[in-house]
This record gives structure tokens, sequence and C-alpha cells, in this order.
């Protein structure tokens, strides 16, 4: 077997009036992440290390933020596409260890949902992913509530032919 890791991060800033996606799930919230599409940091830094572990190059190569097909759009888009690709080349996730990066709200109440969500885009267990939330001690954008963060590593396998 031949074993890759990649390495995935995003970080949107926060304003009033927009909804908050992380994970591919609407989370209560006074604020929500600003970008192109949905802007779910979670959902784009796994595209990042789904496409970086074997080489692919990352989210802004395949989904430009210029191109207007990418206005709005769900990320689980972006997920799905990096996942079928992999499985085309032979690759599958092994695991996936994620980490959201927010002051507040409190994430606590989802992250059963979130790891659940994600396990379906990625076609594993529950058990084969992990979701972690870190507030930013009130230190930086992150714990100043200017912006959310999110760092994913994900290790995958392709079997040997």
């Amino acid at each position: 077997m031949s074993f890759r890791v990649g390495l995935g991060t995003d970080v949107h800033r926060l304003d009033t009036g927009l909804p908050l996606i992380l994970g591919g799930i609407p989370i209560e919230h006074t604020h929500g992440l600003v970008g192109h599409s949905d802007a779910d940091i979670v959902l784009h830094a796994i595209t990042d290390a789904l496409l970086g572990a074997v080489g692919l190059g990352d989210i802004g190569e395949w989904f430009p933020d210029t191109d207007p097909e990418w206005k709005g759009a769900d990320s689980s888009k972006f997920v799905e596409a990096a996942v079928s690709e992999l499985a085309n080349q032979g690759w599958q996730v092994v695991n996936l260890d994620c980490i959201i990066h927010a002051q507040a709200p409190k994430l606590l109440p989802y992250k059963a949902e979130i790891r659940a969500n994600l396990a379906r885009l990625l076609r594993v267990e529950e058990s084969q992913i992990n979701v972690k939330a870190k507030t930013g001690e009130k230190v930086g954008p992150v714990g100043e509530r200017q912006a959310m963060e999110a760092t994913v590593v994900v290790l995958v396998q392709q079997a040997d032919s």
C-alpha cells in the first residue's frame, strides 16, 4: 500500500447578515463567513488537503473565485469532486483530523453533526473522522471574532497494482 498525507487550511473574515456554514452544517450565529462560495472554511481546507495529498494542486486551481460558476456555491461540491478524482486514481481516505478555530459560537453542539457529514462526503466511517474546536484565546483575528480558520490533515492510501 502507498500512503500520502495532505494538509489544508483556510481562513475567512466574519461579517453580519451572512449564514455560517461549517463542514456543510448551518450553524446558529450572529455572523457568517465572507467568501465567493458559501465560505465553508472546513470544506475548503478538506478540499485542499485531499488535492495536496496526491499532488493535484489546490482549491483555487480547481474552483477559482474568479469563475462566476462558483459564486455562492455549496462547498460540498468541491469535496465531492476531489474525492471522486482521488477515487478515479485509486486513492481513498484513511482518516481525517480537523481543527476549527473560532472564538464564537461554541461548536460542541455541532461537532457530531459535522463529523457525520464529513464521513458521508469522504465515503468513510465516522470513526475515521475527528473534529476539534479551538478558540483564539481572545488574541488575533480569530480571538477578536474577526475571522474563523480551519486546519485539516488527511491520510490517503492507494492499493499497489
